[in-house]
């Protein structure tokens, strides 16, 4: 073949691959919260069809794609029927029906991150049984059929006390996530298959986000450091860097890496970590969709960890995951004592303070703990930018009309 014309052929097969701009071609996403809303913002830069399926007509991504369409995420005939009408499709939580995506995969629908990834990252259980048999450093665990078979290990003291009790499926936003320390604290938690985990000592809670690509390029964002509420188990800050030892950071990265490769994931997949007294690195959970602890992103980072799941999904290059400046999230959730209406108290005050940002997920109604948005604070000084941190979240009250 004369070189133009090789030359040609091969322009054209890369225009066919890449038309996803401002073309017919559409992309699906399962599941309509803010995480949605946030990878709509990048949907919208590019100029890419997107349709959503959420089963509230009130959710925050509704008003930033190009069809919203209500459903129940766990319905096989809504999954597989809407998965139908779109290219590739994707989701911002895990619970979804993966019998229905499983189908559309079959059928020549591309899913990312795949239904087999999905299988066995959705089920605590076989989650952690997944690193027992890879070689991931994690917690020891021990998995039950019920809170009753649970509760007779306990008593027959097979399982030492305190330990963690995690529910194996359904849990979010430190729901299905409690420490029992007392026979009676198994009293009120709900009969569903669980797991028991050793409580391991701790200094950190770190997390790392892998992206990767079909053609298995892979990178990873810098480490962060991840500071919870005390009641509500929920991530209060999320640092970038984390304020750890160099040699620690290289260590997490690599577990991050070696879970990604073991997944074979597509897309983002943000792996929770823990760092012991003694700088050994725990793998604590997974999620393979975009993550709380890479909000900072979009304000710190070259590429938001939103633009590069996009890009990961469509196999395009990735990203820089480097950080332009240290970043900060707060997160900001309904107070407790107020429900209704939402209302932002102060957040003019906070708009005042150079660098900082605030991002309103778009919920009508706030409760105690619910999450109502975040607010990135970005810094050349990390120490000044946890400073800043400290007052935005003193200032900001998320509160509901009177």
């Amino acid at each position: 073949m004369p070189i133009a014309r090789q030359y040609l052929s091969l322009q054209n097969t890369t225009h066919t691959k890449m038309n996803y701009f401002s073309s017919d071609f559409k992309l699906g996403i399962l599941g309509g919260g803010q995480l949605g809303k946030m990878l709509l913002a990048d949907t919208r830069k590019f100029d890419i069809q997107t349709y959503v399926l959420d089963p509230s007509e009130e959710a925050p991504s509704r008003i930033a794609c190009n069809k919203f369409f209500q459903g129940n995420l766990m319905d096989f005939d809504t999954v597989y029927n809407f998965g139908k009408n779109v290219d590739v499709l994707t989701f911002e939580i895990e619970l979804v029906n993966i019998e229905a995506l499983e189908k559309l995969e079959s059928e020549g629908i591309k899913v990312y991150p795949s239904p087999k990834t999905l299988r066995g990252i959705q089920n605590k259980g076989k989650q952690k049984d997944f690193y027992v048999e890879n070689n991931i450093p994690t917690a020891p665990h021990q998995r039950f059929n019920s809170i009753e078979d649970l509760k007779s290990e306990v008593t027959s003291s097979t399982i030492e006390m305190p330990f963690v009790w995690k529910s194996a499926e359904f849990g979010y936003d430190g729901n299905g996530v409690k420490v029992v320390r007392s026979i009676s604290d198994l009293d009120n938690l709900p009969n569903v298959e669980c797991i028991a985990e050793e409580m391991v000592p701790f200094k950190n809670e770190l997390a790392v986000i892998v992206v990767r690509n079909p053609k298995g390029e892979i990178k990873t964002y810098p480490v962060v450091e991840m500071e919870f509420h005390p009641e509500a188990n929920q991530v209060e800050y999320v640092i970038c860097p984390a304020r750890i030892d160099e040699k620690v950071a290289e260590k997490a990265r690599a577990i991050a890496l070696n879970v990604s490769e073991k997944f074979n994931h597509v897309g983002l997949l943000a792996v929770e970590m823990f760092q012991t007294e003694d700088d050994e690195i725990l793998v604590n959970e997974v999620a393979p969709r975009p993550h709380n602890s890479g909000h900072y992103s979009i304000e710190a980072s070259y590429t938001s960890q939103f633009e590069n799941h996009l890009r990961a999904i469509l196999d395009l290059p990735l990203g820089n995951t480097d950080s332009k400046v240290a970043g900060i999230m707060v997160n900001l959730v309904g107070e407790e004592g107020f429900s209704g209406q939402v209302v932002y108290e102060n957040i003019e005050e906070i708009l005042a303070i150079d660098g900082v940002t605030p991002h309103i997920y778009g919920k009508r109604e706030t409760r105690p703990f619910r999450k109502m948005g975040h607010v990135t604070i970005v810094n050349e000084d990390i120490a000044e930018a946890r400073k800043i941190a400290e007052e935005v979240k003193k200032l900001i009250r998320v509160i509901s009309k009177q």
